[in-house]
């Protein structure tokens, strides 16, 4: 704990007085009920990232296509392949 106060460059009393003043800002029967909403908080962006992180890995394995998932060719029916079959049309 001592490590990540002093990646923010603090010290003891500079905690104590952070924590006094947020004592003195919400008063002791608040500070639960934030604390409970910044847990539940953490808690649903973990699980939104776990979510996106699974779609992401499911979404790369569902895109290689094995052989025999290949389309059929598109030009299976009997007509020539020289020539487009073109609709046949009135004169008036």
């Amino acid at each position: 704990m001592n490590a990540m106060f002093a990646a923010f460059g603090l010290g003891g009393m500079e905690v104590v007085l952070i924590l006094a003043v947020v004592l003195i800002l919400f008063g002791a029967k608040k500070i639960p009920e934030l604390a409970k909403g910044l847990g539940s908080g953490i808690k649903e962006f973990k699980k939104a990232t776990k979510e996106v992180t699974d779609e992401i890995q499911n979404a790369d394995t569902s895109s290689t296509v094995t052989p025999s998932q290949k389309l059929p060719p598109a030009n299976t029916t009997a007509q020539s392949s020289s020539q487009p079959h073109l609709p046949e049309t009135k004169v008036i």
